[in-house]
């Protein structure tokens, strides 16, 4: 190991995980970008059916989480990170198939290409067998993806936690995080075009083979920092530097020092492991649902194509990038203003709360112009990002390292089941609506239906704010004998 100045290769490791969770949230994408356009007329699908494809793949992925952190812990985060981006690459690629597999299913004939598929489904007499044959087909590809999904943000926290002093980790997953955003920022760009001008099936391939080319730099450039050739004693020292002051460790931990493993049971015994799950399970389905709805949301409201949405959904998601601040404000509290890391972290993520309140005039203000639901949707999508950044840095500010990754599996669980209440029940909203013509307040049809789960979205925060700081109203580090 070079000791002669300090290094800065953990930034290395954060622009991998950067790009990993960029891939991540373009895969998830994809579905949701061609589903208008393509699988309506193709295969006749309903918001409903749509809602529960969305609403079973956020609790394939929470159950998937649970597993998921665990499974990390276990494998160490290498091999566990290979193994995720894996399995939901060849998940994102199985999309483009089902098609062939919808029209062999009812045909017998299999060996067909994507158009002659087209062909023989639209031949088919019985429109109901053909939804739901895709729809179940689409269940299943989304099952796989959700599982190798599930799989990135404990393995990237954990890599966080191994990478990071407690001061910086909120900067650095942050960044990591804005992953999610510029994968967000780049579908609408990229995916219709594709979808457009190769077929829908070609935008699940392309964008699915993307993880398979991060594979291979992972393999090349991660290991541990005390065993990595490019760390120097000076960057590990400040890399570990937690240990000495919080654990009075005289010497950084080496690869051979002995850890205590802590099993679900428990994890589930601590009050901040239910404080993170209680505050994801409030505020991820709102993410997922501005992901997964915002390009239905301009189709049916204002009846955009999906290249015409391409512009308006990119600087919805370039307002996003604004999350950035999310790691500098509890950093500023900190080192400035001398609080604890769970007490500045608290206070940034309550300012952050305020803002998605903003979603209660998204539909309102949307009657003069489309651009200002686009603008509120992306500052309450950015305060999301800026809260999550922290939220799971709370988990690495109170839990031992080799705890990590299944406390975050456990609050990915339950921010994918308010993920699966969110999407199944907007899907099942929106249907409704838009049969019956539903009035709310002053609002008809689908748009009473948005109106309704915009304010839901609204509130969710400073609900689960309040929630987490009854139950863990002080720093308290875990403590593992």
């Amino acid at each position: 190991m070079n000791t002669n100045k300090m290094s800065n290769f953990r930034w290395s490791i954060c622009a991998l995980l950067f790009f990993a969770t960029t891939i991540n949230y373009l895969d998830r994408q994809v579905l949701s970008l061609t589903w208008k356009d393509y699988f309506v007329p193709e295969f006749h699908w309903t918001d409903s059916d749509y809602g529960t494809i969305t609403a079973l793949f956020s609790i394939f992925y929470a159950a998937s989480m649970l597993f998921a952190g665990r499974f990390v812990d276990w494998m160490d985060t290498k091999k566990g990170f290979l193994w995720a981006i894996g399995i939901w690459s060849i998940g994102a690629c199985i999309h483009a198939f089902c098609g062939i597999a919808t029209s062999g299913a009812l045909t017998g004939n299999w060996f067909v290409g994507f158009s002659g598929a087209k062909q023989a489904i639209s031949a088919v007499g019985n429109t109901s067998l053909v939804l739901s044959t895709s729809v179940s087909l689409f269940i299943f590809a989304r099952l796989i993806l959700a599982i190798g999904e599930a799989g990135n943000f404990p393995a990237a926290i954990k890599a966080t936690a191994e990478f990071f002093p407690k001061k910086d980790r909120a900067f650095a997953t942050s960044i990591f995080n804005a992953g999610a955003t510029v994968g967000a920022l780049a579908a609408p760009v990229t995916i219709p075009y594709i979808a457009k001008y190769g077929g829908w099936e070609m935008s699940f391939i392309i964008i699915g083979a993307l993880g398979f080319i991060w594979m291979g730099f992972w393999m090349a450039l991660y290991q541990k920092p005390e065993k990595h050739p490019k760390v120097t004693a000076e960057e590990l020292a400040y890399i570990q530097q937690d240990i000495v002051v919080h654990e009075q460790v005289s010497e950084p931990l080496t690869a051979a020092s002995p850890v205590k493993k802590l099993s679900f049971l428990d994890c589930l015994g601590f009050r901040q492991t239910w404080s993170f799950a209680f505050g994801k399970f409030m505020t991820d389905g709102v993410w997922w649902f501005y992901l997964f709805w915002s390009p239905a949301y301009l189709k049916d409201i204002y009846k955009m194509d999906g290249t015409q949405s391409s512009v308006p959904l990119f600087v919805l998601y370039l307002i996003t990038l604004l999350s950035i601040i999310g790691g500098w404000l509890p950093s500023y509290f900190v080192s400035k203003k001398q609080m604890d890391p769970y007490a500045g972290r608290m206070k940034a993520m309550l300012i952050f709360a305020f803002f998605p309140l903003l979603a209660l005039l998204a539909q309102p203000l949307g009657h003069y112009t489309y651009w200002l639901p686009v603008i509120i949707i992306g500052i309450a999508g950015a305060a999301h990002q800026a809260w999550s950044a922290n939220i799971f840095s709370t988990v690495g500010d109170m839990f031992p390292k080799q705890a990590i990754a299944t406390v975050t599996g456990i609050g990915g669980m339950a921010g994918g089941v308010g993920a699966f209440l969110i999407n199944k029940g907007s899907g099942m909203l929106f249907t409704h609506a838009d049969e019956v013509q539903m009035r709310f307040m002053s609002f008809q049809g689908k748009e009473a239906g948005y109106f309704i789960i915009f304010s839901v979205c609204a509130v969710a925060y400073l609900i689960g704010w309040i929630v987490m700081k009854a139950l863990v109203p002080k720093y308290d580090v875990i403590k593992v004998d």
